[in-house]
């Protein structure tokens, strides 16, 4: 049975860790020490200190998960009825609430999310297994109209062996809506979580297998991503890459799955923004910038984090917004703060040098700007949530992803103006737009380029809804059927039927 909420909690905070955590690759249905048996530490951001240890894979251990998962397309999951696949991801689901308490203390640890953050994507992975068991059956294909004498159909194969890089910022998430789909489509999975955050894949691979999945469909091998994650999205025998992460990482994948012709879906940066209009429902779109840029300390690809708001709201808006800003609260993510720590030392150097760039160039700051560093917080990495107007729409401010709890303003006079600075980077992932007119909201939603747009509550929608970004925000779609199709391949049968003349 799983241990209680409060006695996890209580465990990590007094020991700075929690027992039992899994420190080997998964690797046909069991944990493994790396082939040549390095490993690595992992660390706290709420305490900036070490919690942990776990493998560090190189190319021989992805050599031996890709063998096994290859070894597992040609085994018993391939004549599992879909059905059955089904039921073993929706077992899955169970023991994923089952474990729930375990699991969101373990994030919240590695990641340095906020606790309650933590709980709600344990729910949300449950969910997308939920969701993803459901569909297993009903990935089916068409009939074509070829005349009496022919027969003419489609059916939907598996791809192969899908690689899936898993970021660092939602790691149980992330991993969650990789693998059910590629699971619900029949595929095997070799999973590279971020070296910051391995530990929620790894439980979760155990607990696939615990529902009955078969040995060597789910895979999960960590390390860098030099060592581990170059030779999983260059090997031959993967069929499919799903990566989330940075622009520049992702074009080295592209290059890296290019000479096998791997087919691949990339979910990259944002620079989203929240269109707030003078006719909005100014209580809603205070909490929707709010959650859109803070939530997770702001390191969310999909994150808020302009805000472009019309001339005549700005002031009174600003001015409520840094009311709530300065009274969120700063600390480690299992005790529930306002807001959690930034991923890493080097994150958070990061963050504060882009913006002190930005005043250097002119930019105004309205809250925030700077490390915090007190004695309640310790050797934690943590940044004061920050709004900061820059001086011009082509800022690196506003033009380049910060990744952290920083929102940048811009000012609007009309709707035409409006859609301008929305579309005004090389981003498109996602906007948010605060309006009372249905057809103003409509148009913008038809007008700005991302792959996904929220009216009137940011962060709206579920696993039911495509996701993915236009133009550096990468291509392909995840969640929804689409992202079940992602790991599809179709093939088309024609038979002449008629009888020999």
């Amino acid at each position: 049975m799983s241990r209680t909420l409060d006695a996890l909690v209580g465990e990590a905070l007094a020991t700075g860790t929690i027992a039992g955590l899994p420190d080997g690759h998964f690797i046909d249905g069991r944990l493994v020490p790396s082939q040549s048996g390095a490993g690595m530490e992992s660390w706290d951001p709420g305490r900036g200190a070490v919690f942990a240890a776990f493998a560090a894979g190189e190319a021989a251990d992805v050599d031996a998960a890709v063998d096994a998962a290859r070894r597992a397309l040609k085994g018993r999951w391939r004549d599992l009825r879909p059905a059955e696949r089904g039921r073993i991801l929706q077992r899955a689901a169970a023991l994923i609430r089952e474990n729930a308490a375990r699991l969101a203390v373990a994030e919240s640890l590695d990641s340095g999310k906020r606790l309650s953050e933590a709980l709600g994507d344990v729910a949300g992975a449950a969910r997308c297994f939920d969701y993803y068991a459901g569909a297993c059956d009903k990935l089916q294909g068409d009939t074509m109209p070829l005349g009496r004498d022919h027969l003419g159909m489609t059916v939907h194969e598996p791809v192969g062996v899908a690689a899936q890089i898993i970021p660092w910022n939602y790691p149980i998430s992330t991993a969650a809506r990789g693998l059910a789909p590629a699971l619900a489509a029949g595929c095997a999975v070799v999973a590279k979580p971020a070296e910051q955050t391995p530990f929620t894949a790894l439980m979760l691979a155990a607990l696939l297998d615990e529902a009955g999945l078969p040995d060597g469909v789910c895979n999960v091998v960590t390390g860098t991503g030099r060592a581990a994650g170059a030779p999983l999205v260059a090997h031959p025998g993967v069929d499919h890459v799903t990566f989330t992460g940075s622009v520049a990482t992702g074009i080295g994948v592209m290059q890296a799955a290019a000479p096998n012709v791997t087919q691949v879906v990339l979910e990259l940066g944002g620079k989203s923004p929240v269109l707030v209009f003078g006719d909005c429902d100014v209580e809603s779109a205070l909490s929707g910038v709010m959650e859109a840029i803070y939530e997770n300390a702001g390191q969310i690809c999909s994150a808020g984090s302009r805000l472009v708001i019309e001339r005549g709201l700005r002031d009174a808006f600003l001015a409520r917004l840094v009311e709530r800003v300065e009274r969120l609260t700063l600390g480690h993510g299992l005790t529930n703060p306002g807001m959690g720590p930034v991923s890493s030392a080097a994150h958070l150097a990061r963050i504060d040098g882009m913006v002190s760039a930005a005043v250097g160039r002119g930019a105004r700051l309205h809250a925030g700007g700077f490390v915090v560093e007190r004695p309640d917080l310790g050797r934690g990495w943590f940044y004061a949530p920050t709004i900061v107007e820059p001086a011009a729409g082509s800022d690196a401010i506003v033009q380049d992803e910060v990744f952290g709890p920083v929102l940048a303003v811009q000012t609007f006079d009309t709707e035409e103006e409006a859609l301008a600075l929305a579309n005004g980077t090389p981003y498109g992932l996602v906007a948010g737009v605060y309006t009372g007119d249905f057809g103003r909201a409509h148009r913008l939603a038809r007008d700005i380029d991302a792959g996904q747009i929220y009216i009137n509550e940011y962060f709206a929608g579920g696993i039911e809804m495509p996701f993915g970004g236009n133009r550096l925000s990468g291509f392909g779609r995840e969640k929804g059927l689409e992202g079940l199709r992602s790991y599809s391949r179709v093939k088309s049968i024609a038979a002449r039927i008629a009888r020999p003349a």
